[in-house]
Formats: structure tokens, sequence, C-alpha cells
């Protein structure tokens, strides 16, 4: 079995996400502040072909493209993973126009707090936010790696779009080729994985969630890969694992045999994804009603961690670096 590390490692899913506009530059630095180790940016094309970090193509809830009368003529309805969705879209934008827009909070109902910050940050590049990883690493004297999701390869490549090797070429610019790079390559599709395993040698990650299945239609259905045999050929593939964190401790607090397994296959495990509010939380962690309210994230990411996760997902990582702190200790006072 593969051996946990001393300190899992902690993943800024999409920089300080509970407390600032997600995928802004101002959440990963505060994501850095507050002990990230990794910071997940994930990643969609512009029609001039440049990565930017927004979590999905469609950006008309997490900008103020709605808004912008000069772009209202391209509200599109497009079929993206097999669902229909309308709205405004990355690929329909150069890199220059998407910098007039503002980010803003995505969940503003759950997350008021963020909206305060509505209107006053850019969409990031790739670039910036590698930029931005080594700027810090400088700054810290910690190395700060970043955590890239290639988001809907399949609906790019079939708009003339492949994100895999610009993805790698960019990387290799910044350093980046091995397997000891501080970067992860994280998909919830599967042949996009794989060709980057034949132009890289930075560490791949498959995503898995508790329902359905690879949007490539590569398995049947995400259930199929997390059998010990499912495992093994991810394995063929990947470095890591990273499942929905019910995949790893149940809602109702039971420590399921997928690490085990993956580790069995020499997988590394990140689940995601660790939030605060009770929204979030299973309903043992909830504090009060309010689906706002903060709950017991400590104790929802210490059961992982005793489940023997080798790095986590957290919207809150100044809560998480708190709870991984603590669980060291007590692992070290044993």
């Amino acid at each position: 079995m593969m051996p946990t590390a001393a300190k899992p490692l902690l993943i800024a899913h999409r920089g300080a996400s509970g407390e600032r506009p997600e995928h802004t530059l101002a959440a990963y630095d505060l994501a850095i502040d507050q002990g990230a180790d990794f910071i997940e940016p994930d990643l969609v094309l512009t029609k001039d072909d440049v990565f930017v970090a927004r979590h999905e193509n469609d950006i008309t809830a997490t900008t103020d493209i709605a808004s912008r009368p000069e772009f209202a003529a391209r509200k599109a309805t497009r079929t993206i993973d097999g669902q229909p969705h309308t709205g405004w879209f990355t690929e329909d934008f150069t890199l220059t126009e998407l910098k007039t827009l503002r980010a803003k909070e995505r969940l503003p109902q759950l997350r008021p707090g963020n909206a305060r910050y509505d209107g006053q940050f850019e969409v990031p590049t790739l670039a910036e936010v590698i930029a931005l990883a080594k700027r810090r690493s400088a700054d810290t004297g910690r190395t700060i790696g970043i955590y890239p999701e290639t988001k809907h390869s399949s609906y790019f490549a079939s708009i003339g779009k492949p994100m895999e090797a610009r993805l790698v070429a960019e990387l290799r610019a910044a350093g980046w080729d091995s397997a000891t790079a501080p970067v992860f390559i994280q998909s919830f599709e599967v042949d996009n994985l794989k060709r980057l395993a034949t132009l890289t040698k930075v560490r791949l990650v498959q995503l898995v969630a508790s329902a359905g299945g690879p949007p490539d239609g590569a398995a049947p259905s995400y259930a199929a890969m997390l059998t010990p045999e499912g495992l093994r050929a991810i394995a063929g593939y990947a470095a890591g694992l990273g499942p929905e964190k019910p995949l790893v401790v149940t809602a109702e607090g039971q420590v399921t045999p997928l690490v085990a397994d993956a580790h069995a296959a020499g997988l590394v495990v990140h689940p995601w994804t660790f939030r605060a509010e009770n929204y979030f939380l299973p309903t043992d962690l909830r504090t009060g009603s309010d689906p706002r309210a903060a709950g017991r994230i400590d104790d929802e990411i210490a059961r992982h961690l005793a489940a023997g996760v080798d790095g986590f997902f957290t919207d809150f990582p100044y809560i998480g670096n708190r709870a991984r702190d603590a669980f060291v200790r007590a692992a070290g006072d044993e």
C-alpha cells in the first residue's frame, strides 16, 4: 500500500473561493497567504486560444457579461457534455475582450460577503496564475503549485480547440514537465488524460463523481472505474484520483474502501470539495438551520484525513490548514 504523506496537500479550490470570487488572482493570493500548497485554476479557452481561469466556458454566472450591452448579441445556446446551455461563452471572445469584464460571486445567496467584491477583479489567464505561484513561492519560501483542470476538453476539441498540446507547451515554458514539478493536471474525462500522458511527465489526476460517468463516454460509469480493476487501469495513465468526498467517507460517516483500494493501485487520493457552509455539510455536522452558517467543516476534513487521503480540496484554505495541522499534531502524539 502506498503510504500517506506525513502532511497531506492543501489544495485551494478555485482559490480561497469561500472568501473571494472564485478564479480571481485575489482568491489565489489569499489562498497562498492561508497556507495552500496548490491553487486550482479551471481552464477554458478564448477565441484566440488563450487559457483563462473560469469554472465553465459559460461565463454568465461568474462575470458581469450580462450587463454589458456591447456583448448582448453574442448570447448563444450550446450543447456541452450533452446538455444545452444558454449564455455567453469564452470561445466567442478574445482575451482583450474578456479582460474588459469583471468577476462576480457565483453563489451570492450563500456567500453574500463575497458579492462585496463584485466588479473588482479581472478574469485571469493561466500565465498570470503561473506567474503568481512563482512569485509567491519566492516570497514565502514555500513551493506553491498549480492544479489545473481541463474543462470540457472534448467539447473544445469538437470546435477545433484541442487543449492538451497547448497546455503542455505552456507548462513546459514555465519549466514544468516532470513528475516532481509542482503541478497536477486533473479532468473528469479519460481520453484527454491519456493523451496528456503521452505528452508530459507532469502528474495527472482522474476526477470521479458519486454518480454518472466521464463526459467523453470513455467508461460506462464512474462506479465502474472505482473497482480494484478500474483503479489499476487509471494508474496506467494517472498518478492520482480526485473523488467526490462521499466516495471516501459517506454522509453517514462511514469510511469506504476507496482510499485503500486506490493506494493499492499506486494512486494518491485528493477528494473534493470541503466547504464551511451548512448547505454543503453532512446533516450531523451542521450548526443550526441557516444554510449559510458555518458548520463543523474541521470535523469533516478530519474524518477524511483519518481515512488516509493524501490531500484535499477546500474553498476555505485557512480552515483546511487548521484542520490539517490539528490532525498532524494528534497523529504525532499517538
